[in-house]
């Protein structure tokens, strides 16, 4: 594999979320920031927002790393197309609490139990929902009345919900008011600048064991920037391709040609740039689209 020829220890530039490769760009120098502090302020609750492939997982899950220490405890939903009973269940499942019946006074009951459990052993309880923008209203009232669980002077659990851009759109609806009045840390992730997308590059392969900072040049770099917009999603995909690329042709660098060449014969395989541009168009953009 091209690990071995290029002196990797592990492919730099998988699309999976990995907190190993986090690299925090100004943007999201600021936005970790934001929530380490809504976190540890008690803010209640805490909203993060970004485009698709900006690396809003990859962030969570070096929050979850981060908060893995004696004073937190926290847990992370991923799947969030449930009913109220089902992300109830599902809560209650990550945070490891036996529930005696199985039902939305049940788990609740549990869960408050759970709450009052660790504020008296001074930990801080972290849930993070992920994909917010799919919960359903009636399931988003739930999580706001789960914010009710509190004592005379604390909330007794923190709440972050990270979704697609529409999720501010939809906090905006009329009966969700009371739950977007109570968002009071709310961060957003935009794609990088040239210079953060270049740097991403390097720190990846640094990380992968990539002793070769010029391995992609600055005209590939440029090239793969305007591809992609900086959202580093994309800039992964192009990136594993281009190193395929070279490997394939045994030369040790990733020139413009070969990125050009990488974009150039994805848009040609994917039906003339259609397809390709629609895919890169959705990663970017958010949108629901069939290719």
């Amino acid at each position: 594999m091209y690990c071995d020829f290029f002196g990797l220890h592990e492919k730099p530039f998988t699309i999976t979320p990995n907190p190993h490769f986090m690299y925090l760009s100004n943007i999201h120098r600021e936005a970790f920031a934001r929530l380490l502090y809504g976190v540890d302020s008690h803010a209640g609750f805490i909203s993060l927002t970004g485009e698709v492939g900006t690396g809003k997982t990859t962030m969570l899950r070096t929050l979850m790393e981060h908060l893995r220490q004696e004073k937190y405890r926290n847990a992370l939903i991923l799947n969030s197309h449930l009913t109220r009973v089902q992300l109830l269940s599902n809560i209650c499942s990550e945070f490891e609490i036996p529930v005696k019946q199985k039902s939305s006074a049940g788990y609740l009951n549990a869960l408050n139990r759970f709450l009052l459990e660790q504020n008296s052993q001074g930990r801080t309880v972290v849930l993070v929902i992920d994909e917010a923008q799919n919960l359903k209203p009636d399931v988003l009232e739930q999580v706001r009345l789960i914010s009710n669980l509190e004592t005379e002077t604390d909330k007794l659990i923190q709440i972050i919900l990270a979704g697609q851009p529409e999720f501010d759109d939809i906090l905006n609806r009329h009966d969700l008011r009371q739950l977007n009045q109570r968002i009071t840390i709310r961060c957003n992730l935009a794609p990088m600048d040239f210079i953060d997308t270049a740097e991403y590059i390097r720190h990846r392969l640094r990380l992968a064991g990539g002793r070769n900072p010029e391995l992609f040049s600055k005209d590939a770099i440029k090239k793969i920037f305007r591809f992609s917009k900086g959202v580093p999603r994309l800039i992964n995909v192009v990136c594993e391709q281009a190193l395929v690329m070279a490997w394939t042709e045994e030369t040790h660098a990733v020139t413009r040609l070969t990125a050009a060449t990488v974009i150039a014969e994805a848009r040609t395989a994917h039906g003339h740039g259609g397809a390709w541009e629609r895919f890169a168009d959705w990663f970017r953009k958010g949108k629901q689209r069939v290719l």
